[in-house]
């Protein structure tokens, strides 16, 4: 059997992945168009994480280190690219980034100085680390033979973001940030190139008012699949890894293609550009693990700081995840860590994405790019909601695999009954029932479908597994009996009665007032 080429899955760095000649799909022409642009030298660029930011960086570092030696055959090499050397300046600032503010004040300046030093310039302790960034800016540039220099930030966001559920706090280190990257603004013109990588846009940062024109790639559709892995690029890097893969899981390449899609596959960052890209992490784990099924692997690196802090101070189930509209450009932003927005947080971690643009309205439409993302969301949202561990979820849903319809039922109600409903009581819709059991039905990755229109109407939620297939038809103020009538009169089951597996008629019915289940039946009919 053919050895497939290794794929780094522990290490962002560029040198080492080509040293280890592991697969690298090759973004070294969207980097030469960025550092050749003759309208802008100052850039921004918002990514979920692990989409390859810090790869990108540590790229776009050995290529201004001048060293060619490491791009034989990569697109760059076959440009007029000088491989001239330039200083860089290269932070981190995930680093530094902590869950108290004293703490953060503690390693701020430890990691600042030995950056500094890093590049032979000598660290002032006597003076605050802006000042010595400042300062460092003014020698580089004198030791560039008037090239100017280089400055790298990955992660400019993360000190902010690991501290959003403590307002004050973050708003220390964001002034404190802010300090630091107004460095740069009356020293623009010492700054060959700038790329700045964050997650969120904080628009109060002072990198966005000091640095005016810094150009936001996060929307430009020439960038779009910068980052990310593309059909094409599946293609071209890991065919081999695929055919293998597929052969393991049982699957013919159609619908192993087919399958990987629908996992993974379904982020949009363009405006008018439409083309998806694949997650990476997600994509290199499973690939080069090589195992018989498909796994989330994305949700298990690590959860979005910013988002599990916002889920402590936010209720956000009236938002229908899978058709977000109306959101304008501005609405992204994230310009008051005191007013956190429930839209425009999803979309910065990663769990909603572009899925269309309407040019005439300037507004966006938004919803859950693919099946891994939609399973972390749910169990996230679940969990939260509940005030309960993934387990007691994953629980919950096995009771529904295995037809415990009375142990799920009782669980069913404790969820419910855990709602956090409180002064926004208000506020909440009565699709709200609906949602809180997709989120449930999703974070198990159970397929499920909503107002699926047939020909005498539409079930509330189809849910369909291996095991089985589950209609479930909801009421409020309405006996669990008029559910289950409504889909026995309509036939709602008709068209799975030829699946070969169980069917379930599942009845809820709510109060309205106290917004809790009250009754629940199951009925078989296959």
């Amino acid at each position: 059997m053919k050895t497939l080429q290794p794929i780094a899955i522990d290490t962002n760095s560029f040198p080492e992945l080509r040293r280890k000649e592991c697969v690298y799909v090759d973004k070294t022409g969207y980097f030469h168009r960025l550092i050749t642009r003759l309208d802008a030298s100052r850039f921004f660029l918002a990514r979920p994480r692990r989409f390859g930011k810090s790869l990108m960086i540590s790229t776009l570092q050995a290529i201004f280190e001048g060293r060619r030696e490491l791009f034989d055959g990569l697109d760059i090499s076959r440009t007029d690219w000088k491989w001239e050397k330039y200083p860089v300046l290269y932070f981190n600032m995930g680093f530094v980034a902590s869950n108290a503010v004293d703490r953060f004040i503690q390693k701020f300046p430890c990691y600042i100085k030995e950056v500094i030093e890093g590049v032979e310039i000598t660290y002032n302790d006597q003076q605050p680390p802006d000042m010595n960034f400042g300062l460092a800016i003014e020698k580089l540039s004198k030791f560039s033979d008037g090239k100017g220099l280089v400055i790298l930030i990955d992660e400019y966001d993360d000190p902010v973001a690991q501290l959003l559920a403590k307002p004050d706090e973050a708003e220390k280190v964001r002034e404190c940030l802010a300090d630091f990257y107004r460095q740069m603004k009356d020293r623009a013109e010492k700054i060959r190139f700038l790329m700045i990588t964050g997650v969120s846009k904080f628009t109060k940062m002072s990198v966005f008012s000091a640095l005016s024109n810094l150009v936001d790639l996060s929307f430009e559709d020439e960038c779009a699949t910068m980052l990310g892995y593309t059909e094409e690029e599946l293609d071209r890097y890991f065919g081999e890894h695929m055919r293998s893969h597929a052969q393991k899981m049982g699957l013919s390449e159609e619908a192993y293609r087919a399958e990987l899609k629908r996992w993974f596959n379904g982020y949009r960052f363009g405006k008018f550009n439409k083309e998806t890209v694949y997650n990476p992490v997600s994509i290199g784990v499973n690939l080069s693990q090589q195992k018989p099924v498909f796994s989330s692997y994305w949700s298990s690196t690590g959860k979005a700081s910013m988002l599990m802090n916002f889920l402590k101070r936010q209720e956000f189930l009236g938002v229908d995840m899978d058709r977000v509209q109306n959101v304008r450009e501005r609405d992204f932003d994230v310009s008051d860590n005191r007013a956190l927005r429930t839209v425009p947080m999803l979309f910065q971690t990663g769990y909603l994405t572009i899925k269309d643009y309407d040019p005439c309205r300037q507004s966006y439409t938004l919803g859950v790019p693919d099946v891994e993302v939609r399973q972390d969301l749910a169990t996230l949202t679940t969990s939260v909601i509940a005030n309960q561990d993934s387990t007691w979820v994953s629980q919950l849903s096995d009771k529904l695999l295995d037809a415990d319809w009375d142990a799920f039922f009782t669980g069913l109600k404790s969820l419910y009954a855990a709602m956090p409903y409180g002064p926004t009581e208000g506020n909440i819709q009565e699709y709200s029932f609906e949602r809180v059991l997709l989120t449930l039905l999703w974070s198990q990755a159970i397929e499920c479908r909503t107002e699926e229109r047939q020909a005498n109407g539409q079930a509330d939620i189809v849910a369909e597994h291996p095991c089985g297939i589950t209609i479930f038809e909801l009421k409020v103020n309405e006996p669990v009996e008029a559910a289950l009538e409504q889909v026995r009169r309509k036939g709602y089951d008709a068209p799975y009665r030829a699946k070969g597996v169980p069917v379930w008629l599942v009845g809820l019915s709510f109060d309205r007032q106290t917004r809790q289940l009250l009754d629940a039946k199951a009925e078989k009919v296959v």
